[in-house]
């Protein structure tokens, strides 16, 4: 089973999350245009190309700010293992979220 950021990161801001409350659903969860990207529910498997997700205890900038830090970080990388070819990149990502708004 493949596995979204929330429930490997567990940062408890998916929808009924133990931080959704206080810090709000994350982007990532939340994001039903991104639903199935990566094989994904939602942005769970393309948090590192939107903006507002909440990674080591920070909520990050916009997608030019952090993309730096996402792809050093292990769930990127696991990602981008698992996907293999079929690995949707950020830019394709946000093409396929823009054609859905």
């Amino acid at each position: 089973m493949k596995l979204n950021c929330w429930e490997v990161q567990r940062c408890g801001r998916q929808a009924g999350g133990i931080n959704a409350d206080e810090f709000g659903i994350c982007p990532a969860a939340g994001n039903e245009k991104a639903n199935g990207i990566n094989h994904g529910k939602n942005g769970g498997r393309a948090c590192w190309a939107l903006a507002g997700t909440y990674c080591d205890g920070t909520i990050q900038a916009t997608f030019a700010n952090k993309f730096a830090d996402c792809i050093n970080c292990s769930f990127y990388k696991k990602v981008l293992e698992e996907e293999g070819k079929d690995f949707v990149p950020s830019l394709e990502i946000h093409e396929r979220i823009r054609e859905k708004l």
